[in-house]
């Protein structure tokens, strides 16, 4: 049921993704492409999530798990908030990024033998340096990034801000809530994917009456 309850939240960000990357091309903007692609390394995330609760964890679907999760989901929303305010710049930055986390992803030592379904805690597994700092500084930056620019426009797009917002906060409560099981936990993955693509998507009200 824990597999499937993952696989579940997994299926809704990728399907959530691949609408963002319509309206990334019907609309030529780079931050739903960001955002799209931010639900998209959430879904991978929770794809090997189901991945190791089924099989057991090993090297390769904690890479994958940690590389969506840890590394990539939240710089890349910071991408598309800075985006979306028109700070051109996150986007070469973004790609810069991304290419780092992928070959750490890939190097990265895994310092111990994973078995079993439970989901392994970063600090038993990888060596502080460099997967746990860059995902610290890039969850921070990422994190920041999209608080602040929510609150900077909250006046314009109140509705949208506060969905997205709510989303950050539900993915990082199901985060800390990690120990409780993936039957806990997938559930929130699902629903901070569906808060944040509702806050990408609302629309900005028209202040022009």
């Amino acid at each position: 049921m824990d597999a499937l309850l993952a696989f579940g939240a997994a299926l809704v960000s990728l399907r959530l993704s691949a609408k963002l990357v319509r309206r990334a091309l019907e609309q030529r903007s780079t931050a739903f492409a960001a955002w799209a692609a931010a639900l998209s390394a959430y879904a991978i995330s929770t794809g090997a999530l189901a991945w190791g609760v089924a099989a057991g964890w090993n090297a390769a679907s904690f890479r994958i798990y940690y590389l969506g999760g840890a590394l990539l989901t939240a710089p890349l929303l910071g991408v598309g908030s800075l985006l979306l305010v028109r700070r051109r710049l996150a986007a070469p930055a973004g790609l810069i990024y991304t290419g780092l986390a992928v070959g750490v992803a890939l190097a990265m030592p895994v310092r111990l033998e994973l078995a079993g379904m439970d989901v392994p805690d970063a600090q038993d597994v990888l060596e502080l340096w460099p997967a746990r700092v860059l995902a610290i500084a890039g969850n921070s930056l990422g994190t920041l990034a999209v608080v602040a620019v929510g609150l900077a426009t909250f006046r314009r797009r109140p509705l949208g801000n506060a969905l997205i917002l709510a989303g950050v906060v539900v993915a990082a409560l199901g985060s800390g809530l990690g120990g409780l099981g993936v039957g806990a936990l997938a559930p929130l993955l699902a629903a901070a994917a569906i808060l944040l693509y509702l806050g990408f998507v609302a629309p900005t009200p028209d202040r022009s009456h």
